[in-house]
């Protein structure tokens, strides 16, 4: 079971949680950076950072589903984004709303930073997802 709590002494968040919480027990499973490269290891929408952060969570979504994990089940991400105009990284965000990244609020941190791995790389995004126990083994 995953808690999202909201600290209700603290601004409230628009679209995500403070923090996630989860039973102990539950594999957690802590993803690899998603990034915005294709099967061939080319990057998918040079100069357009909305279209990597769509082509990053499509690759987050087989990361996810190789360990048995969905999007739903994501806890926290961290989202990086190589601008400093909080317009690129809020059209980045609205990407990952638009995903259906977590069933509910999750915790989140959106960065711009100054550089990424690949050459010509605009966003990346880390998770960490609950693993839900399969029926077979309950």
């Amino acid at each position: 079971m995953i808690q999202r709590v909201t600290a209700p002494t603290l601004f409230p968040p628009p679209t995500y949680a403070h923090a996630s919480v989860v039973e102990a027990g539950t594999g957690l499973a802590f993803l690899a950076g998603a990034v915005p490269l294709d099967g061939k290891g080319e990057i998918v929408g040079p100069g357009d950072p909305v279209r990597q952060a769509e082509q990053v969570i499509a690759n987050l979504e087989v990361q996810l589903r190789a360990v048995g994990s969905d999007l739903a089940h994501v806890l926290a991400t961290d989202v990086y984004v190589v601008s400093d105009e909080p317009s690129v990284l809020s059209a980045v965000w609205e990407v990952v709303e638009a995903s259906g990244l977590s069933a509910g609020p999750h915790a989140s941190t959106l960065l711009g930073v100054a550089c990424l791995g690949y050459t010509g790389q605009l966003v990346e995004i880390t998770a960490t997802a609950v693993v839900p126990e399969r029926e077979e083994n309950r």
